[in-house]
């Protein structure tokens, strides 16, 4: 009953999301409706609730997109300059952090209240105080917003539930990678509802699309020490589910409690999820439960993080992949291609035209490297990367720099 009470507090919590303007969206928006939004003040005046017109931009095609932090969301001229870089290049989305590695949400809610009803103290984290205020100004200058939600690595939660985390088997403690940082444990259902409802209040604020990120078991650390003891059993005869298949239940249950129409709007968010990039390359599941077909059925995107440094050496025959980013990208994005059309005409998703057989257009948007890492990344290697995206036939692609300084030499000008 105490679990379910802490549950409750945190799910209320969530929800208390502090919103302060009521902006008019402009005219090029693609959709609009009202949804209401809970506010919680800190003030001697009682809760009161507002209504805010909330617009919502279709996905671009093609998507060219760089990643913010929320600490850079927070800060109004660093923020500012990442705007100003989309603006003048070929850019035209950001994907910024609602939930870091951290487990800090980037919108303002009561941690206070958590605090205070769990005796629990709570790093604040970098928190966006004008959230809302920042995705309508990105809205004004035609520019998607993504939201990107790192799932199960998430310390902050394992604080407050520590029941739900993946334990040591040595001595039941809370089990941490080599970085210190703990996870919960895939199979805590009760956790998928959390990352649902911050799914949809992020939805509420505007964000164009959902991107999920850490959807995965651990992969650094002490392996051997790690004991995930929410794994359910498959059927009757009380197998446990793999990690793969955990996993899919997972992406499942994110898509049939998201992809229906949101209140008043007859919309649905758009989804998409990161994967490492050996998923396109690899027929298992390299012990994390990442598997590209289980991902395919439940996302409008997948995108593969095909960066070239985090490749082994003698892969595919290179010393250091990192020296050879078109190549990297091209054999990872090829071999994807082909592993996503084959699940297409397994599952019957394909049709006959006069000029032959097509499949429906790829889901794949890769994230590219434009850090320094094995190699550097200066305008020819980060170009060779898209380049090598438009090669294999697709369109889109995403540019990860943890630090959020991007190459701008590498970008064509708008």
């Amino acid at each position: 009953m105490f679990w379910l009470k802490k549950m409750f507090t945190t799910i209320a919590v969530i929800s208390f999301v502090v919103l302060v303007s009521f902006v008019l969206p402009p005219s090029f928006l693609r959709s609009t409706y009202t949804a209401p939004i809970t506010i919680r003040e800190q003030s001697q005046v009682a809760s009161v609730h507002k209504t805010m017109l909330v617009s919502h931009l279709m996905t671009p095609e093609p998507l060219r997109a760089i990643y913010m932090t929320a600490c850079v969301a927070s800060t109004p001229s660093w923020r500012e300059n990442l705007k100003k870089l989309i603006e003048i290049t070929e850019l035209n989305a950001v994907v910024i952090d609602i939930k870091d590695y951290t487990g800090v949400v980037s919108f303002p809610f009561l941690y206070q209240d958590i605090e205070e009803q769990t005796n629990v103290s709570i790093q604040k984290g970098c928190v966006v105080p004008d959230m809302y205020e920042f995705v309508q100004q990105l809205h004004e200058a035609g520019i998607y917003v993504i939201g990107r939600i790192s799932v199960f690595q998430d310390p902050f939660y394992t604080k407050l539930f520590p029941e739900l985390a993946v334990k040591n088997k040595n001595d039941g403690k809370i089990w941490t990678d080599y970085k210190g940082l703990s996870f919960i444990d895939v199979g805590a259902r009760s956790y998928w509802d959390y990352i649902v409802v911050l799914s949809e209040k992020t939805y509420e604020l505007g964000f164009d699309e959902i991107n999920y990120d850490y959807v995965r078991y651990p992969s650094d650390g002490n392996m051997q020490s790690a004991s995930y003891i929410r794994a359910t059993s498959t059927s009757a005869v009380g197998l446990l589910q793999t990690k793969a298949e955990t996993l899919k239940f997972f992406f499942e249950y994110l898509h049939d409690n998201l992809k229906h129409p949101s209140t008043g709007s007859g919309q649905v968010p758009v989804l998409s999820v990161d994967l490492f990039g050996m998923t396109t390359t690899v027929e298992h599941d390299m012990n994390i439960g990442q598997v590209l077909e289980f991902a395919l059925p439940y996302f409008d995107y997948v995108s593969p993080m095909v960066y070239p440094s985090h490749y082994p050496s003698t892969w595919n025959g290179f010393a250091n992949p990192a020296e050879h980013p078109y190549e990297v990208v091209k054999i990872a994005m090829t071999k994807g291609l082909e592993r996503e059309r084959a699940w297409n005409i397994s599952n019957g998703f394909f049709s006959i035209d006069p000029n032959g057989t097509t499949t429906p257009v790829s889901k794949l948007r890769p994230w590219l490297q434009d850090f320094n890492l094995g190699a550097t990344y200066g305008p020819d290697k980060v170009r060779a990367q898209i380049q090598a995206t438009y090669d294999v036939g697709l369109t889109s692609w995403m540019l990860w720099s943890a630090d959020n300084r991007y190459t701008k030499d590498a970008l064509l000008s708008e």
